[in-house]
């Protein structure tokens, strides 16, 4: 399904996508109006806590939500094919051949009673014609690629033989495999110990320096994008309600909520005593509250006249070049708030 607009449209473009999940509960919106669009050969980092609709953002991408459990609406483009109206098996066909997605959890992602290599085999021969010999030549070039020590050998290690760190290089080589265009990594350094992190961050990066692939980064951790991605965007309850280059999103940050992120991640150029969390918990996606979805956990909220972020949901909204933000916050007093609150994160008075 093409369009005459898609020469000028970028090489992911997602448009006011929503995902919601009837429960015996309510409705669950998981995702609510989501937009966004990545150029390609760019990286996106789609930033927030556990709650905020990032992973089902990319499940949707991926097609790995079934339509007759879920509601999916807006448009999903990728390379000028439109994803959420395209049959499940043509969606089929794409994953793991144009996109791929890194789990968050290597150990429940790779099927324990098969062999590393046989599995990386598999997702080769499945998208291409190929003989099992050339596959695990294959296998084997990509495992080394992704710094697997001693790969003739470890190519036969169950996925328990692996620490965490490899098993995650062992899912980021299943990955690149078949050269996708589009690369998902879902929260691929949780559960890893920081030197590992930094470790799979800069293999990332790496990869997509080479391959000169798309990146979509899932975390709720701002302190692991700031070198590799090229725009962030913050999802809070389902939406996005700031979006920005990333050395925008760091220096200049607009929404009360990227200024609590911000404010939680521990600083090596400073003594601490504690860190400054965000107070209270994320909405339940069955009962979202009417106007902005971070006003019950906004200390600003009350600056703002006639109740109004109890009220009327905000807009996603220009505030300058590139820069997006959803808050009914007066712009002069955003950043007068962020050029504060910024202040005390340096130790400078303000």
């Amino acid at each position: 399904m093409t369009t005459p607009a898609a020469a000028q449209r970028p090489f992911l473009s997602v448009n006011n996508l929503s995902v919601a999940f009837p429960t015996e509960d309510g409705l669950v919106r998981a995702v609510d109006g989501v937009s966004f669009s990545v150029e390609k050969g760019q990286t996106l980092a789609v930033v927030g806590e556990s709650g905020s609709g990032k992973s089902v953002t990319a499940q949707a991408i991926m097609g790995l939500i079934n339509r007759k459990s879920a509601k999916i609406t807006g448009e999903i483009w990728l390379d000028d094919q439109e994803l959420v109206r395209l049959p499940a098996s043509d969606v089929q066909a794409l994953r793991g051949d144009q996109m791929a997605m890194i789990f968050q959890d290597p150990m429940s992602s790779l099927h324990p009673f098969y062999r590393i290599g046989d599995q990386i085999i598999e997702a080769v021969q499945v998208h291409r014609n190929v003989s099992k010999k050339q596959a695990r030549r294959e296998t084997i070039d990509m495992l080394r690629r992704v710094g697997i020590p001693a790969v003739e050998r470890r190519v036969d290690d169950y996925p328990h033989q692996l620490s965490g760190g490899m098993r995650q290089r062992v899912m980021i080589a299943m990955a690149l495999i078949n050269s996708p265009s589009l690369l998902i990594a879902d929260e691929p350094t949780t559960a890893l110990d920081v030197t590992v992190q930094a470790q799979i961050m800069e293999l990332i990066a790496s990869i997509q320096d080479e391959f000169k692939i798309t990146v979509i980064l899932i975390t709720h951790d701002l302190g692991v994008v700031a070198d590799v991605a090229d725009e962030v965007a913050v999802m809070y309850g389902g939406r996005v309600v700031e979006r920005a280059p990333t050395s925008v999103l760091y220096l200049k940050p607009e929404m009360p909520y990227t200024l609590g992120l911000l404010s939680s991640i521990p600083r090596m150029d400073k003594e601490m005593d504690r860190l400054d969390p965000i107070p209270g918990n994320p909405p339940s996606p069955i009962n979202l509250p009417a106007g902005c979805v971070f006003q019950p956990r906004c200390f600003y909220w009350s600056q703002v006249p006639d109740d109004l972020c109890k009220t009327t949901r905000p807009e996603l909204l220009s505030t300058g070049p590139d820069h997006l933000v959803r808050c009914h916050l007066a712009p002069d007093v955003r950043r007068e708030i962020t050029a504060k609150v910024l202040s005390e994160l340096a130790g400078v008075p303000s």
